[in-house]
């Protein structure tokens, strides 16, 4: 990602701070943040895996849910794993106000990112293909985010 990152545009109120002087992003959350959410965005930002039947799944994926993909894919394998690991990135706060497309498309390269590094350090003899759906205009809960394992 890119270090220039104008992160008063993705958070908004972060000019406002200081009497008007603004507020670095680490300080902000200092002040803004707690230690639970921290624990909760750690499962998003650093997600737990599972293995079934040598499908690698986010952690809380069921052998039930499996198989009814399986049936709706027509056994793809990678298709059946692709649905099975999205997330739509605008899922991630269901309450409040909607996020801007600039919001979902950083923190859907992010995690682009992270997942990436997850899935290569806890499977190295496993290759992956993790897809961000990354275009301007579409709609706000199109960003999506997967991964599926190439064979």
């Amino acid at each position: 990602m890119a270090n220039d990152i104008d992160f008063p545009s993705l958070i908004a109120e972060l000019p406002d701070w200081n009497e008007g002087r603004g507020i670095e992003p680490e300080t902000w959350i200092e002040c803004m943040g707690n230690y639970e959410l921290a624990i909760g965005y750690s499962l998003i930002f650093w997600p737990r895996f599972i293995v079934i039947d040598d499908y690698v799944l986010r952690a809380g994926s069921t052998v039930e849910a499996l198989r009814n993909f399986e049936e709706a894919t027509g056994g793809d394998r990678r298709a059946t794993e692709a649905v099975m690991n999205h997330i739509h990135i605008a899922d991630i706060h269901t309450s409040g106000a909607e996020p801007s497309e600039a919001q979902v498309r950083y923190l859907g390269r992010l995690m682009k990112e992270t997942l990436t590094a997850k899935l290569k350090a806890e499977f190295p003899d496993r290759s992956f293909v993790v897809r961000f759906t990354d275009e301007p205009g579409l709609d706000i809960t199109d960003y999506e985010l997967t991964f599926w394992q190439q064979v």
